[in-house]
């Protein structure tokens, strides 16, 4: 009895595992072989090298995230492009206000028809976005 109270008793530490893992192997790699596997590794979105390393031996499935940071750069600037879009909709409709506000109806009319000009190059050129996003999207982002 006095042997089985030393064994199980815990004195402190990491508690042992079950089925610990003792095997070592040791491989040597090229440095362009090195760099190939660093790749592989970082796309497998892993953090442990030695779990990739045995996933990869034993053939289980290993997810692999690639991150295409031109899209992800496109999409950020995207969005901040339709943010200035919508503070040139708020000015806009506060200079039409102020244009008829200040200025005699022919002068208003006037600084509003160069407005709408303005508004139409900013119309062609939001149609240019989208196409170009449309284009973007079906070349790079829907890979099947």
């Amino acid at each position: 009895m006095e042997n089985q109270s030393r064994i199980n008793s815990h004195k402190g530490g990491r508690h042992p595992k079950k089925d610990p893992a003792t095997n070592r192997y040791s491989i040597s790699l090229t440095a362009e072989e090195n760099a190939r596997f660093l790749s592989l590794f970082e796309e497998s979105g892993m953090n442990v090298k030695a779990h990739y390393i045995t996933a990869c031996v034993f053939q289980k499935g290993i997810t692999t995230i690639k991150v295409d940071k031109a899209a992800v750069d496109y999409y950020i600037r995207l969005t901040a492009l339709f943010g200035q879009f919508r503070a040139v909709g708020v000015n806009y409709n506060q200079i039409v206000k102020l244009l008829y506000h200040n200025f005699s109806e022919k002068k208003a009319a006037a600084y509003l028809f160069k407005l709408e000009r303005q508004t139409i190059e900013l119309v062609q050129l939001s149609q240019k976005i989208i196409q170009l996003t449309a284009e973007f999207e079906t070349n790079y982002l829907k890979k099947e």
